[in-house]
Formats: structure tokens, sequence, C-alpha cells
């Protein structure tokens, strides 16, 4: 952690809905003047599409049917943590895009499934946001969680997840519904080992529970809409949370346990929004103060 220097990671599996949260975060930058450096977990992949199918078919052909990007192996922890370190330190560091489709490939200039050069963060910012697979990793090797000062976790009942996973793989990548479920059960020993108990180690945890049937998300025809769903919210510590002020602003919320509220699908912006924004706010000065 870092009082000069705060670091906020996102973190959820892929197909959660962590891109959408970002853009939460986004608004909440712009409206307090607050200025910040962008990590993609992506970004942080340690092969190109073309490298990533190779090694995966070198493993596969040595009996791991489970390498993913899930899992270590497949990414620059390492390299990632020391990031981390060095923002929490300095305020600066580096990055750089992994270019997912053709939208992408025209703005940065690259190839689909390659990366983009590394390049330094701009200076100065307020606070270093990451959001990603890995945000509040711990392995053997790295300990990720320890450099971030407010730690997210976005984390769909399973079901959900893989029928935003499906739907958006098919419809932007053009995976067929057989080729996403074999990917969902390829990561699923690293999704265990490596993903789930980040959750332990997040401030707030939002989790999207469908009030409608996703009992096969293999056919699922649509994705159960904000309305459609509850979303409940734990924190690591109700310590200062004003549990009586949020179920007053968020109309049809409630208490289900002393660190947990849940709310309508519908009002999870507004509920972000009211968490969140304090609790940057309160970052933000610590480390005013501390310069």
């Amino acid at each position: 952690m870092s009082v000069k220097h705060p670091i906020i990671s996102v973190t959820g599996s892929s197909g959660a809905g962590t891109t959408t949260v970002r853009y939460t975060f986004e608004r909440i930058f712009q409206r307090e003047g607050l200025k910040a450096a962008w990590i993609e977990g992506d970004a942080f992949h340690r092969y190109d599409r073309l490298e990533m199918r190779r090694v995966m078919a070198e493993e596969a052909a040595a009996g791991n049917a489970h390498f993913s990007h899930f899992g270590p192996a497949a990414n620059l922890l390492g390299e990632l943590e020391q990031v981390f370190a060095e923002y929490g330190r300095s305020g600066t560091g580096q990055t750089r895009h992994y270019v997912h489709d053709e939208a992408e490939a025209k703005r940065f200039g690259a190839d689909p499934g390659t990366f983009t050069p590394w390049e330094t963060f701009p200076t100065p910012t307020d606070v270093l946001f990451y959001e990603g697979l890995h945000g509040a990793a711990v392995t053997e090797e790295v300990n990720l969680a320890r450099h971030a000062d407010l730690k997210i976790g976005v984390v769909p009942v399973i079901n959900l997840e893989w029928i935003q996973k499906i739907h958006r793989d098919k419809a932007t990548r053009g995976y067929s519904t057989e080729a996403v479920a074999d990917t969902i059960l390829r990561r699923m020993p690293d999704y265990i080992r490596y993903i789930c108990p980040q959750f332990t180690e997040t401030d707030v945890n939002f989790q999207r529970v469908p009030t409608v049937d996703t009992s096969n998300p293999f056919i699922a025809r649509w994705i159960p809409t904000p309305d459609e769903s509850m979303v409940v919210i734990r924190f690591r510590s109700p310590r200062g949370i004003d549990f009586a002020y949020l179920v007053s602003m968020l109309q049809g919320s409630f208490m289900s346990r002393a660190n947990s509220i849940v709310i309508p699908g519908g009002k999870l912006d507004l509920a972000m929004q009211l968490i969140l924004t304090p609790m940057i706010l309160q970052l933000h000065e610590r480390a005013r103060q501390a310069r």
C-alpha cells in the first residue's frame, strides 16, 4: 500500500463485468477532477494470441489440458507486482495494451491479438487503476493484494458469469457456444486456484444474482437484465459504512448480514457512486496531505 500514490484494483473473471465497473470509475475520476494511470490486466499476459495457441498446444501434448490465462504461468504477474510497487513508491511505471479486435487495431495501430509497445505512465497522476484478472492475486511468488489500497471484486454468480462470457465471445469474437464451453472447462482448475481466492482479499465485492432461470447457461438466449437481478454488496470490514444511509438512498435494498447489503440490479451504478466516491476521495486526501 502507498499513502502518496494510491492504487485501486478491480478484479474479476473473464465475462464478470469488470469493464462496466471501469466506466463507473472513469465518471467518478472525471467528476472529482482526478487523473488516473490505467492498467488493463490483459496487458500483462505473457503471450500474444498466436503464441498462446502454440503454448496451449504444447502443454496439451505434454498432458496439461488446463493451461489458461487464469494461471500465473500465462501471465507476467511478477512484472505486474513490480509496477504496483514502483507506482506506490514514486507514482511511475509502465504498461501496454493488448489489442483484442479490429476496432482496437485501428485505435492502436497494431494487429488484433498482439501487444502495443510498453509505455510510461503520464505524470503526474493521482491514482493507479487496475482492471483485470489478477488485481488481488496471491501466489507463492507474488502478492499483488498487499500493494492495492482499495480492492474491488466483481463476481456474478457462476451461471450468470458464463452467460455473459458466452454472449460476449460469440458476439465480439465469433466463437461458437461449444468453443466457449471448452474454454470454460480448460480454465476451471486455474479459476478455482487463482481467481476465487482473490475475493477474500478484496475490500468490497459486488455480486450480481439473477432473479430469472439461468440453470442452463449454454442455451440462454438473453443475458438477464439489471432489472432481472439483485446485487449483493459485501464489505470486508463494515466499520465506517453508513448502512442506514445506503438503505435509505437505494430503494428496495436491505441488509442481509452485518457486512452485506442487497440492492436491485438497476441501482448498481448509483450504489457504486455512493459507496466508492467517499473511499476514493479519502485515498486522494490522504495522498495530498502526505505529499
